[in-house]
């Protein structure tokens, strides 16, 4: 379709300031040689100049055209002011929406190129340029999305306030988000409440600000804006809950197999078992356990544990804070496998008399076993020293992590096999069944925003026996006017979440280049 005269000029307007002389294609951009019409020039002063105090070339890059370069070389003519009360004597023409002073990109380019590092950052943002024919370097796409301007504030009446890890365990950052439009505001070091505080007495129009549970920021949203409300984050609260549920059910997994349905056969003839060896993770765990309380015993403190034995100061933390062995090994031994459903075949044809690993492969495979080979070896290895039969598993209890997901999970959302395997848990075990009592009610409170009944679930779970459950109910009244607004409030910190997790992503986009400034540009204005 062709495109009148008109129509250019309307969409670039600066063609109509300049006479294109000539154009050459080579074979990696294409150069336009052009000259300004206009005979005289404008100061910015506002003074208007005809004298001409000397030329010079200006080269100006463009957008890619057909996946060429385009260069444009602007003959540019200096004037002298004849302002007297000009503090520059002279001065050189510029075209309005083509240059400005010292740049050698043209607007467009410009605003392409800060487009592309705000969306991609370096590396990333400059390989896609170099595909659509521009030519630009890492550097320079910083350099242009850190010159942006910050974008206004406003007002800002649901303000949500969380932390995110510039490095996890060590350096930590605050972002600070409009709830309403859910756009990032403002970004700051550290996530201590002085500077929360700092930026609310400038906001007073701020009315409830949304949070999680950290003693900085509550302290700051008091200090900064006493006259908003404080809503605690649902999300951490349902997030904390679980933790301490499994940390209860983790007390009862010796109670949570299930009861073999039918007794095993006597056999006639006495029948040598052989017990199974230890998983040689357990075993190490075990170890380590007991050296790491030696030492603790002794005097000596996690960071100096962690040197001696040669372990991470997190798995020291871990094993000096269990109290048993047991406690540390829970998870190995209740791992699931590939093996897992078919260990009870596996058992009878072993005690069968059937020892030869692949034809046991081949027999659970037509019974839609997923796996390889090499695990049923690996689980037949243990039986193999001496001739003994191999002990009778039993039905394998479930893990905690699943006990503790069957009763979080909303009833209607269960499998019905789930359902069925937490029904007869709770049948068989009265501590189950409070547990799960005490979780759906604290579930509906939050659904249903029956935040007026927190007080008495607080009390009911501290007089039961569950010390983990008991122990969050009190961390509850800490906090406790902005736990209740949380479950009253329809404010939810889900969109600080979703801000947090693309926050992440443009800091893993930049890694070793995602410092404070950077990423803040990148985060309030790439939308």
């Amino acid at each position: 379709m062709a495109c009148s005269r008109d129509v250019l000029l309307e969409l670039f307007p600066y063609l109509s300031a300049l006479l294109i002389e000539e154009v050459e294609r080579r074979p990696d951009k294409v150069v336009l040689r052009t000259r300004v019409q206009a005979k005289s020039g404008t100061c910015r002063c506002g003074q208007s100049s005809a004298r001409v105090h000397g030329r010079y070339v200006r080269k100006l890059r463009d957008v890619a055209v057909g996946g060429l370069g385009v260069v444009i070389e602007l003959h540019i003519r200096r004037f002298r002011c004849e302002n007297t009360a000009c503090t520059a004597v002279t001065f050189a023409e510029q075209i309005a929406g083509l240059t400005t002073p010292h740049s050698r990109l043209t607007s467009l380019l410009r605003g392409v190129l800060t487009r592309i590092g705000l969306a991609l950052a370096g590396r990333a943002g400059a390989r896609l340029a170099s595909a659509v024919g521009i030519t630009v370097g890492k550097d320079t796409l910083l350099r242009l999305v850190r010159a942006l301007p910050e974008p206004e504030v406003g007002e800002v009446e649901v303000l949500g306030v969380d932390d995110f890890a510039f490095r996890r365990g060590r350096h930590y950052g605050t972002v600070l988000i409009d709830m309403t439009t859910h756009r990032p505001l403002h970004l700051y070091d550290g996530r201590e409440g002085e500077e929360l505080a700092a930026w609310l007495r400038d906001h007073p129009e701020v009315k409830v600000i949304c949070r999680d549970r950290s003693s900085g920021y509550a302290e700051g949203a008091r200090i900064g804006a006493p006259q908003a409300e404080q809503v605690a984050d649902r999300y951490h609260l349902w997030a904390n809950l679980g933790q301490a549920v499994e940390k209860t059910v983790n007390g009862h997994r010796s109670r949570l197999a299930e009861p073999p349905s039918e007794p095993a056969d006597t056999p006639d003839e006495p029948q040598v078992v052989q017990p199974p060896t230890e998983l040689k993770i357990v075993t190490r765990l075990r170890e380590q356990h007991a050296a790491a309380h030696e030492l603790w015993q002794q005097g000596m403190s996690k960071a100096a544990i962690g040197r001696k034995l040669g372990l991470h100061q997190a798995t020291v933390r871990k094993l000096v804070n269990a109290p048993s062995a047991d406690d540390v090994v829970a998870k190995s031994q209740q791992r699931a496998h590939v093996v897992d459903p078919y260990v009870g075949y596996l058992h009878r044809r072993w005690n069968e008399g059937v020892r030869n690993a692949a034809q046991l492969y081949r027999e659970i495979q037509e019974q839609g076993y997923p796996g390889g080979e090499l695990a049923v070896q690996r689980h037949l290895r243990r039986y193999r020293t001496g001739r003994g039969h191999a002990p009778d598993p039993g039905p394998k209890p479930p893990s905690v992590r699943e006990v503790t997901s069957w009763i979080m999970t909303h009833p209607d959302h269960l499998r019905d096999e789930d359902a069925g395997k937490l029904r007869r848990l709770r049948e068989r075990d009265p501590e189950v069944d409070r547990l799960t009592g005490h979780v759906r009610k604290f579930a509906v409170m939050m659904t249903a925003r029956h935040g007026d009944r927190l007080e008495d679930w607080i009390a009911e779970v501290e007089c039961d026996s569950f010390a983990p459950l008991a122990g969050f109910a009190r961390n509850l009244r800490r906090d406790f006017a902005a736990v209740r607004n949380g479950m009253s409030l329809p404010h939810s910190s889900g969109a600080v979440e979703g801000n947090i997790n693309r926050l992440k992503m443009l800091k893993r986009q930049m890694f070793g280049r995602a410092s404070l400034d950077l990423l803040r540009k990148r985060v309030l204005l790439a939308r």
